[in-house]
């Protein structure tokens, strides 16, 4: 693959943290890039994306749609010699996900006895 269809990303986490640099395709898309998120994320984190749909990626104050490739994604500012891209990853579990265990919460606290036993 000729160099300059390379593109180097870096990923920055909630806490300041990164993956990367890594080097990728240009025609590498926007899902391709959060299941290798996923992949890669440490596992001594607080907060772990359990899917790609769990993840946002952010770029240049967008946030970047699955369908997209990161040819498609770079700004112009992305064109420094030597430098990398550095995307935000923000971690957004599925509303579904949170309305169950939201459900889970609520159904803890009803069932909950305050007999005294004597």
């Amino acid at each position: 693959m000729p160099e300059e269809d390379l593109v180097e990303l870096k990923f920055r986490l909630y806490d300041g943290s990164d993956i990367g640099p890594i080097r990728y395709a240009a025609s590498s898309t926007v899902a391709m890039l959060k299941e290798r998120i996923i992949s890669e994320w440490p596992r001594d984190k607080k907060i772990i994306p359990r899917v790609a749909t769990d993840v946002k990626l952010i770029c240049s104050g967008k946030i970047l749609e699955n369908n997209k490739t990161v040819a498609q994604c770079r700004s112009p500012f992305d064109e420094i010699p030597g430098g990398f891209i550095t995307m935000h990853v923000v971690v957004q579990p599925s509303s579904s996900k949170v309305k169950t265990e939201k459900k889970v919460d609520e159904l803890s606290k009803k069932t909950t006895c305050s007999c005294t036993i004597l």
